[in-house]
């Protein structure tokens, strides 16, 4: 079984700084795409960030700049980076993993349970 734990959330003002781990019970290269979600209140979920398997990132335009996804392949465990916070940055945060198939009907993800982050102004 496949397990994500996330931690690293916390309370911060804004301008502050906070790290995001996400670790997997799995080597990070069995995963093609790791990613960061935020679901905040009244909004619905979104993508954040997201590192391949060749170290390529993307990240949304609202975080661009401000936050940087890693990964570390020896702890198994990504990161996010998240600096000069502001509070539409609140939100729970959750680690994805997804593992393509040749075939997407066959494509396997897997959601860890999120950290609360709460940046106050």
């Amino acid at each position: 079984q496949v397990q994500l734990v996330e931690s690293g959330g916390g309370l911060v003002q804004a301008g502050g700084s906070l790290r995001l781990s996400c670790a997997a019970s799995r080597r990070l290269d069995n995963f093609n795409i790791l990613e960061w979600y935020r679901h905040a209140d009244g909004k619905q979920r979104e993508l954040v960030a997201s590192i391949t398997s060749g170290s390529n990132t993307n990240y949304d335009h609202s975080v661009r700049g401000r936050f940087t996804i890693s990964k570390d392949n020896a702890k198994n465990t990504v990161y996010l980076d998240m600096n000069s916070l502001k509070p539409e940055d609140t939100g729970v945060y959750t680690c994805h993993a997804k593992i393509r198939a040749l075939s997407p009907k066959y494509d396997r993800a897997f959601w860890g349970q999120g950290t609360q982050v709460t940046v106050s102004s």
